[in-house]
């Protein structure tokens, strides 16, 4: 019998999973939160997130299977192809290994919601402080497309991508706005985001299951498949829509958005309304 509340939770989070995924709003973060409302905290939740982050990714490599293809097959042959794969992997590494280094002492210390809440707010700051920057009468795109960064910029990002290690900040947060003040348009910094999640999510995500392995079993695959679903339906949908709203918008919505509701969570932490495990 299936357990319809188990469920009704897994559904949620996959939700939320692929709404913020692509979003500069951490998805890791609003997990951590919606984890601890749901009282969706285990050792298995844990893992539950993993694989919705991945189908999450799977969404990203839907929405762009015809440059992910090209890519693949163009590789060794195609210059455009190899540049943007070296590009791709130069970003990916910094994060790989300070993740090595330095991940399992991050999340015994800042995965939980007030962290998680102060880093909501200093990002929402950080937001508006590279609009202003980006927007003033002398900022230049020198870059309109991805495929126009060198090795140099990928190296760069993938620097400004690690910061996302502290949960809160957002991988995708980072890595745009990041790529915003490196000089690319907001649609070039966008999809080099979902590009760049692809071997960052996908390498994180094999190996955090195959840590936990032992844990699993096939009456978890209800639950596993509704978050699932949840999130690459959501994700796609996010992700197809980002990419329409910042052809004429900016960033700011997302730092009013990150620093009220960093607030609502160290003021009901701090009176004691709500009980943040």
């Amino acid at each position: 019998m299936w357990d319809l509340l188990l469920l009704s939770k897994a559904l949620v989070m996959g939700i939320v999973e692929g709404l913020t995924e692509f979003l500069p709003i951490s998805s890791t973060g609003h997990l951590i939160v919606a984890g601890s409302l749901l009282n969706f905290t285990d050792e298995k939740a844990k893992v539950f997130e993993i694989v919705i982050q991945i189908a999450a990714i799977l969404a990203v490599i839907t929405e762009y299977k015809q440059r992910v293809f090209s890519t693949i097959v163009g590789l060794g042959r195609d210059p455009i192809a190899n540049r943007f794969a070296i590009n791709v992997i130069l970003a990916f590494m910094p994060l790989a290994v300070l993740g090595l280094m330095f991940g399992k002492h991050i999340k015994a210390v800042l995965f939980a919601p007030v962290p998680v809440a102060v880093a909501f707010v200093v990002g929402g700051f950080l937001i508006l402080w590279i609009e202003k920057h980006v927007q003033r009468p002398g900022h230049v795109i020198k870059m309109q497309t991805i495929d126009e960064m060198r090795p140099l910029d990928a190296i760069k990002l993938g620097f400004i991508q690690a910061l996302a290690l502290i949960p809160g900040t957002s991988r995708s947060g980072a890595t745009i706005l990041g790529g915003l003040w490196l000089g690319l348009s907001r649609v070039a910094a966008a999809q080099f985001s979902f590009f760049l999640a692809m071997p960052t999510l996908l390498a994180a995500g094999v190996y955090e299951l195959y840590k936990s392995r032992h844990i699993l079993s096939a009456a978890d695959l209800p639950l596993f498949a509704v978050g699932s679903l949840a999130s690459f339906v959501s994700a796609l949908l996010c992700v197809r829509l980002l990419l329409r709203y910042i052809t004429t918008h900016d960033f700011k919505v997302f730092a009013y958005y990150r620093i009220v509701f960093g607030l609502v969570i160290l003021i009901t932490a701090q009176a004691g309304w709500v009980v943040w495990s």
